[in-house]
């Protein structure tokens, strides 16, 4: 008896409180990502791709909290063969931006002070879908908000932008599109 007893009294003092942590209830905002060239789950135009311009797709978003002090973006292709490839990493783009225009610049900078990360096209910027032939692959276009600046200089990689934004997310949304050659 005296052994159940301490068990039970053991994984009560390991069990996490019940107050929720006000951080974690934050993360549980959602941002509604929306494109004009795209819906959730369909085709990415060929002018977003290799195939034609390789411009970035126009991306709008909402639901971004008061207490954000930059957004991230990622774009990834998880179905690669090789693993996960990442087409595009932005951050620290201005909390009060509402979108993104189409064909963004490839610049490491832009204007509006964003910093560009390197795809794994090597290069920054967008790089558009360019999978081999056979299935369709997805494109995940993941918007980050987040309550502070990442200390991070332009041609950060996808990973060194996920190790600092550790922490810090305040609401996160993504749209997913799809491309097929």
């Amino acid at each position: 008896m005296m052994r159940v007893l301490l068990f039970v009294l053991l994984a009560f003092a390991a069990a996490p409180p019940n107050a929720a942590d006000p951080k974690e209830e934050v993360t549980k905002m959602t941002i509604q990502i929306t494109s004009p060239a795209f819906e959730e789950g369909q085709p990415i135009p060929k002018t977003h791709t290799c195939e034609g311009r390789d411009a970035s797709p126009a991306l709008e978003w909402t639901g971004i909290p008061e207490a954000a002090r930059s957004l991230a973006l990622i774009c990834d292709d998880p179905d690669a063969p090789m693993g996960t490839w990442v087409h595009w990493v932005l951050f620290n783009l201005p909390p009060d931006a509402k979108g993104l225009a189409e064909n963004v610049a490839k610049n490491p900078v832009l204007e509006n002070g964003a910093r560009q990360g390197v795809s794994d096209f090597k290069r920054p910027g967008y790089g558009g879908p360019c999978p081999p032939p056979g299935k369709p692959h997805r494109y995940f276009f993941k918007v980050y908000a987040l309550d502070a600046m990442l200390d991070l200089k332009e041609g950060a990689k996808k990973k060194d932008v996920e190790k600092a934004m550790e922490g810090h997310i305040l609401a996160q949304g993504q749209l997913m599109g799809t491309y097929k050659r």
